[in-house]
C-alpha cells in the first residue's frame, strides 16, 4: 500500500500511562523516531498507527500515531513563569480591554514602585494600553484588569489549553482527546 505521507509529517501523539495526553498545550507529541526508540526500549504501547510504514533490512513496522507510556508520569503542581504560559492563563488577550492583538506583558504594579516579575504582578496587555497604563499601577491609570492575575496550576493550564486546538489533528488521535470545541468529522 502506497502512502504519500512524508516520516516529517508522522508524530505520535504521547499519552501519559492512565491515557490522557502528557500535555494538551503545546500538544505532547514526539517526532516518529523518538515514538519508535521509546517502543524498542520498551518504554511505551503502541495504540494507533499510521498507514505508513518504515524498514530496515530485517525489518519493517507501521509507525505509531498514538502512544502511552508504560509508567505513569506525575505533571508538576505549577508550570514555569513562561510569555507562553502568561499568555495562555490570560487566554491570549489583553486583561485590560480584551483584544488579542500587539501582545505584550505588563507589570501591574510597576518595577519602579517595587512591583515584582510573578505570576501575580504580570499580566497580558496588548501594546496600546500597556503604553496608556504607563509606569502606573491600574487604579492610578483609571484602567481595570478583567481577571486578577494569580499563579496557576499546571491543571489550570491545561483546562486554558484544551479551548486553543491545534491547527492539525490526525483521526488517529481524536479518540484521546477532548477539545472544548468541536472537530470537524
Amino acid at each position: 500500500m502506497h502512502n504519500d505521507r512524508h516520516l516529517a509529517n508522522c508524530p505520535a501523539l504521547v499519552l501519559n500511562a492512565d491515557y490522557t495526553p502528557l500535555s494538551y498545550y503545546p500538544l505532547s507529541l514526539w517526532p516518529w523516531q523518538t515514538a519508535i526508540k521509546a517502543v524498542f526500549l520498551e518504554r511505551v504501547d503502541i495504540i494507533e498507527t499510521y498507514d505508513r510504514e518504515v524498514h530496515s533490512a530485517s525489518f519493517g513496522m507501521k509507525l505509531p500515531s498514538v502512544i502511552a507510556l508504560r509508567q505513569y508520569v506525575r505533571p508538576s503542581e505549577y508550570p514555569a513563569f513562561t510569555r507562553f504560559n502568561l499568555f495562555l492563563r490570560d487566554r491570549f488577550q489583553c486583561q485590560y480591554c480584551g483584544s488579542p492583538d500587539l501582545l505584550t506583558f505588563d507589570h501591574i504594579v510597576p518595577r519602579r514602585l517595587g512591583g515584582r516579575t510573578s505570576w501575580e504582578n504580570v499580566a497580558a496587555a496588548c501594546s496600546p494600553c500597556n503604553l496608556r497604563k504607563g509606569g502606573r499601577t491600574p487604579e492610578q491609570a483609571h484602567m481595570r484588569l478583567m481577571n486578577r492575575a494569580i499563579r496557576p496550576t499546571t491543571w489550570q493550564l491545561q483546562e486554558r489549553g484544551r479551548a486553543f486546538p491545534p491547527n492539525y489533528l490526525h483521526e488517529t488521535w481524536r479518540d484521546w482527546l477532548y477539545w472544548d470545541v468541536e472537530l470537524e468529522s
